[in-house]
């Protein structure tokens, strides 16, 4: 993570992604094998307006500036926000465009709220895992019983 400009703000770089070099233009194919994600994920992502690949008859074809959007919306994907949430820091991001393209822009409150989402997300899933080992006990101690 680097600090930048100001203090309420945070760039999340990946410096692997960005010394790769690859051609100015991807099919679906491409991108969906080098980000390991399905074609119907591309798809579902252009139908929210999150990229816009352009057509030449029923191929899409998508631009480096495509390529670094999808990698910042797996990026944020990751980092657990919503596609919403992405799309505005997407958004941010190059309306500032302010650095390296394989960054993400996040606010400090940002980071603090999803973590707070996180954690609690993390304790709801141990209380069911503690929950369901319970109950499975339970569940052996009776068919031992009727054995």
């Amino acid at each position: 993570m680097t600090r930048k400009n100001d203090d309420d703000v945070f760039w999340i770089e990946d410096d692997a992604e960005a010394a790769k070099a690859g051609p100015a233009v991807y099919t679906i194919g491409d991108l969906a094998r080098e980000f390991d994600v399905t074609l119907r994920a591309l798809r579902f992502y252009e139908d929210k307006g999150l990229l816009s690949p352009r057509r030449e008859g029923l191929a899409r074809l998508y631009s480096a500036a495509d390529r670094v959007r999808l990698q910042l919306i797996l990026k944020g994907k990751r980092l657990g926000f919503t596609l919403a949430e992405i799309a505005e820091m997407v958004e941010a991001h190059e309306r500032n465009d302010a650095g390296p393209d394989q960054q993400l822009k996040l606010s400090r409150e940002k980071c603090m709220e999803q973590i707070a989402h996180l954690e609690q997300q993390k304790r709801e899933i141990e209380e069911a895992i503690v929950e369901l080992k319970r109950t499975h006990d339970t569940l052996t101690q009776m068919i031992d019983r009727t054995r």
